[in-house]
């Protein structure tokens, strides 16, 4: 980790210690927003990292971005960072709009939305599903696919219907839906090269992935600090080959999900490579379930009761692993790539990193 970095995360984690504690985030799943953290992030700049200054962003890379992710995770913010400015904040940087002070969000498009041309207007009609914070976000932003190409639209996610949902962390993931709205000439632009659907897809991937790898590190010190504490026929639990073995397997798999992220966004170009995302959403999703049973496992019935950290996180580990591409989804796309580039670019793809 570079001092860049370390920098970094050592100020957005000094605002989530001040801001983001289990109380806190409780009280968001109850309200639905963190409006005292979302200010403190947003004076110092944080949400809109690896967005260029030219457009209002703060700049920065793709690894600092993931940085300042994980430790998110770490805390579980409930904010919607990764759409702010890793996916909204960079496709309006790319068509050159200015962006947002405030919250904005982003969802991928699907089949039930339609973008059709009406004269000189066009109108958008259809469906977007599980859009975070829509009601709480002055933007929404996605990219559609039409017959002459695909488009960036910017809206106000209020001039369509939304209807409020929840994950299962109690994050919000509203539907928003449009009849025939009329799109202005400053709310669409034709998709610059190197944006389009895929991209924001693969963006959101790895920024689920990221707040996922701190999540788990946080799940992974917890635990460790509880079986240390617990007491059990006069010893820490700790010291029992079942619960060491629950331990050891919680911090690999939170190391090597770590890991594959730093990979991931180290290695953008500055966008994400699909085969790292592809793989890196998939051992996060792997990491999810296996740490979140074991994590529970050694906890015993504490680690269930609202009071208590893990649940805060393992919610999240469950609801994450499942937006922007299932673990099954990724994998697919991961075994699809490489059968299809033979069986020679087996090996240099898994050890020196070559793209198949």
């Amino acid at each position: 980790m570079s001092d860049e970095i370390r920098m970094l995360t050592d100020a957005v984690g000094a605002i989530m210690t001040d801001r983001c504690q289990p109380g806190d985030v409780g009280a968001a799943e109850a309200a639905g927003w963190a409006p005292r953290l979302w200010d403190a992030l947003a004076e110092a700049g944080f949400p809109w990292i690896a967005v260029d200054e030219a457009v209002g962003g703060t700049g920065g890379s793709m690894a600092e971005a993931c940085a300042m992710l994980m430790t998110a995770g770490t805390f579980a913010a409930p904010l919607p960072l990764v759409e702010t400015g890793l996916l909204a904040g960079w496709a309006l940087a790319a068509v050159g709009s200015s962006i947002p002070p405030g919250p904005v969000t982003a969802a991928p498009s699907g089949p039930d939305l339609q973008l059709l041309r009406d004269g000189a207007t066009w109108r958008l009609t259809g469906r977007l599903y599980r859009v975070p914070w829509a009601s709480h976000c002055a933007r929404l932003v996605t990219i559609v696919g039409t017959s002459d190409g695909e488009f960036v639209l910017a809206l106000d996610p209020a001039r369509g219907t939304i209807t409020p949902g929840r994950n299962l962390a109690g994050e919000p993931r509203d539907t928003v839906a449009f009849d025939q709205l009329a799109v202005g000439p400053d709310e669409i632009w034709p998709a610059p090269a190197g944006v389009s659907a895929r991209a924001l897809l693969l963006r959101g991937a790895l920024g689920r992935a990221a707040l996922m790898a701190g999540a788990l590190s946080r799940v992974s010190s917890l635990t460790l600090r509880y079986t240390s504490e617990r007491q059990q026929f006069g010893r820490p639990v700790a010291r029992f080959q079942a619960v060491q073995q629950h331990l050891v397997r919680i911090a690999e798999e939170a190391t090597l999900t770590e890991m594959a992220v730093r990979t991931a966004a180290a290695n953008s170009r500055p966008d994400p490579l699909d085969f790292d995302v592809a793989a890196t959403k998939t051992v996060a999703g792997q990491a999810a379930t296996t740490v979140a049973a074991a994590a529970h496992e050694a906890h015993g019935a504490i680690g269930m009761t609202r009071e208590y950290e893990l649940g805060q996180l393992t919610r999240r580990l469950w609801s994450w692993r499942d937006e922007y591409g299932s673990e099954r989804y990724w994998s697919r796309q991961l075994g699809q790539r490489l059968i299809g580039n033979g069986a020679e670019q087996l090996w240099p793809a898994l050890s020196v990193g070559v793209q198949p």
